[in-house]
């Protein structure tokens, strides 16, 4: 796995071993950024189910202002830590390590604002025939994250294909990237 592109492209990160952390592949975050283009450009980013902090990493090697990772697991906070450091943002990428929903309350709270948001958390099930309950579907209903957004900012969600979403106002779908059993959703309010 590596930054993808920017000032730091090619630059191999370090990922926990085992099967606790998924990464996004480096292929989906090539098209991600391809879409998102010079939207990275000065942005404040907001990295939800951070994993190794691999999006994040590469929105500031794409001149990105800043960045937060939040990320449950002490062990994967500090993997992101250290590629931070090695890549040379670490005075510019904050990471928390705390469950994602009380953070995204807490940073509302205090007024925080992003102009871009990825989250790829980890998969549902396959939902036919009932709502589904993944992180997905429980970020999209959470009420902490539209305020989080700042105004003509993105929120990109990523999925498993086989989890049916709901798309509820206050977001729009602008775009949908799917790549195997992976769905990368380009949301706006």
């Amino acid at each position: 796995m590596r930054i993808t592109g920017g000032k730091a492209a090619r630059r191999i990160l370090k990922v926990p071993k085992g099967l606790d952390v998924r990464p996004t592949a480096d292929l989906v975050k090539q098209a991600v950024f391809n879409s998102l283009g010079a939207r990275v450009v000065g942005a404040r980013v907001l990295e939800l189910f951070a994993g190794t902090g691999a999006l994040s990493l590469d929105c500031l090697s794409r001149g990105a202002v800043s960045a937060v990772c939040i990320e449950k697991s002490h062990r994967h906070a500090e993997f992101i830590r250290s590629n931070a450091g090695t890549a040379g943002f670490g005075e510019t990428l904050e990471v928390r390590t705390q469950d994602v929903f009380p953070a995204m309350h807490q940073l509302g709270e205090s007024g925080r604002q992003f102009d871009l948001i990825f989250a790829d958390p980890p998969y549902g099930e396959k939902n036919v025939g009932h709502r589904s309950t993944s992180f997905a579907q429980q970020m999209l209903d959470d009420t902490s994250l539209p305020r989080l957004l700042a105004s003509g900012g993105r929120f990109i969600l990523g999925h498993a294909r086989r989890d049916t979403l709901e798309i509820l106002a206050p977001w729009r779908e602008v775009k949908a990237l799917k790549h195997g059993d992976s769905m990368m959703r380009f949301l706006e309010q």
